[in-house]
């Protein structure tokens, strides 16, 4: 059987088990064991067994669930509207006026969450009912909640790129130091959305906000001083040298459940709730890590990778064209798949095209997030339209219209990093000189 054929059979046994509704990480252990069934002579069972303890016993996948249990713990203290309170008064003076809180508010709480959902639900739950009660256009509060939220997968603590890391056998802190600077710029193009359409639009016209006195202002931003320290805490211990990724979501948790405790919503019920939330999120991220995994042995052993890059070879692509094609090919299965599933699912098959094509790693996994973001906002299995057709009610035709010119930008985001790489190279690069030094 030729690579085409072998290609065929995985995604038919794999899409017909996903269309029957079994989980994502079952589905990608049952292909698997299919082919190292069929096409090996390695038994399929103890590989299986092998695969699964070595993937799920890795020390670097212990600040997944640490960041994601950091994330919960957020969740539940009134984070949200200490960021709103504090930021309403900065953001009210630019064009778009408090529609940047959404921007701003997700970029922050992004670095301290690392999930796109949570990110969301966070920042949503307080903006949306301030912005509707302004009268600010429902299209746009959508639509920058939609774009925003995404910077949960790229701004450490990013979900996203650890599970891309552990994939590839990379450093988890020089992933997290790409992210940082792509992920800003992402942030200031839709905020320079925000306040073109705010001047061009004649609809656009929120209740003023009362002016405050700079005294006031600075009094008012005080808010945001604890989640702040949380942030230098946790990526500041990691750009510093002074603690690992797993190190610095320690202190995440413990900074997070001071935070809880200082505004008095730490109880035994917040306890158990974000617990629960974290084991049932990573759980999921680790079932499907290691069903990745043994799918990657399992092709590995057909030499189906190999054969990929070989013929990827052959057709002699160029390195910008070999980009197109990822691009094209992660934007249709972001339309099926969530973009972690999407990630780990891939990697065995991209790692030896780009490592042939001598693209950075490093700099691929900020193309890889970038490109995944679209799919939290591209029907019809985008989540975060889902968490927000729960939270606004809207039909999701509406939800994603909304969230159009934001994949728009994120498509413009990929060919700035294609056209200066040095936004996601630059930082990891130049601490690892500073070290060396």
């Amino acid at each position: 059987m030729d690579e085409i054929q072998l290609i065929g059979l995985f995604l038919f046994v794999l899409f017909l088990l996903l269309g029957t509704g079994v989980w994502v990480g079952l589905a990608l252990l049952g292909v698997a064991w299919v082919g190292m069934e069929l096409f090996t002579s390695r038994p399929a069972g103890d590989a299986m067994i092998t695969t699964i303890w070595t993937t799920t016993s890795s020390w670097t996948l212990t600040a997944l669930p640490l960041f994601i249990w950091m994330g919960e713990i957020l969740f539940r203290t009134r984070l949200s509207e200490d960021m709103f309170r504090g930021l309403s008064p900065w953001m009210a003076r630019l064009p778009g006026g408090l529609l940047h809180t959404n921007i701003v508010g997700c970029t922050v709480f992004a670095a301290v969450s690392g999930s796109s959902a949570a990110t969301l639900t966070m920042v949503g739950k307080m903006s949306i009912p301030e912005l509707r009660r302004r009268n600010y256009p429902e299209h746009m509060v959508i639509g920058t909640l939609a774009g925003a939220a995404t910077l949960g997968l790229m701004i450490p603590p990013s979900l996203t790129l650890i599970v891309y890391g552990v994939s590839i056998n990379e450093s988890i802190t020089r992933l997290f130091m790409a992210g940082v600077l792509p992920g800003l710029v992402l942030a200031l193009m839709f905020m320079a959305y925000v306040a073109v359409r705010a001047r061009a639009s004649r609809h656009f016209n929120p209740d003023q906000e009362t002016g405050l006195s700079l005294r006031e202002m600075l009094a008012t931003s005080r808010a945001l001083i604890p989640v702040m320290m949380l942030i230098t805490v946790v990526i500041g211990s990691m750009y510093l040298g002074f603690a690992t990724a797993t190190e610095a979501a320690a202190f995440g948790v413990l900074g997070s459940l001071v935070l809880a405790a200082t505004q008095r919503s730490l109880t035994w019920a917040t306890v158990t709730a974000s617990l629960m939330g974290a084991t049932r999120t990573s759980a999921m991220i680790a079932l499907i890590l290691a069903g990745a995994a043994y799918l990657s042995l399992s092709m590995g052993f057909t030499g189906l990778p190999r054969a990929l890059a070989e013929w990827i070879a052959t057709i002699e692509l160029t390195r910008f064209e070999l980009l197109m094609v990822l691009l094209v090919f992660y934007i249709v299965i972001g339309c099926f798949l969530d973009g972690i599933s999407s990630v780990v699912l891939t990697m065995a098959v991209v790692e030896p095209m780009i490592r042939a094509a001598g693209i950075d790693v490093i700099w691929f996994g900020v193309f890889v997030v970038v490109v995944v973001e679209m799919a939290q906002i591209t029907p019809p299995i985008g989540f975060n339209l889902f968490v927000l057709q729960g939270m606004t009610g809207h039909h999701m035709g509406v939800i994603a219209r909304a969230a159009f010119p934001m994949f728009l930008i994120m498509v413009v985001m990929v060919f700035v990093l294609i056209a200066v790489p040095e936004l996601a190279t630059w930082l990891p690069d130049t601490m690892r000189e500073a070290r060396a030094g």
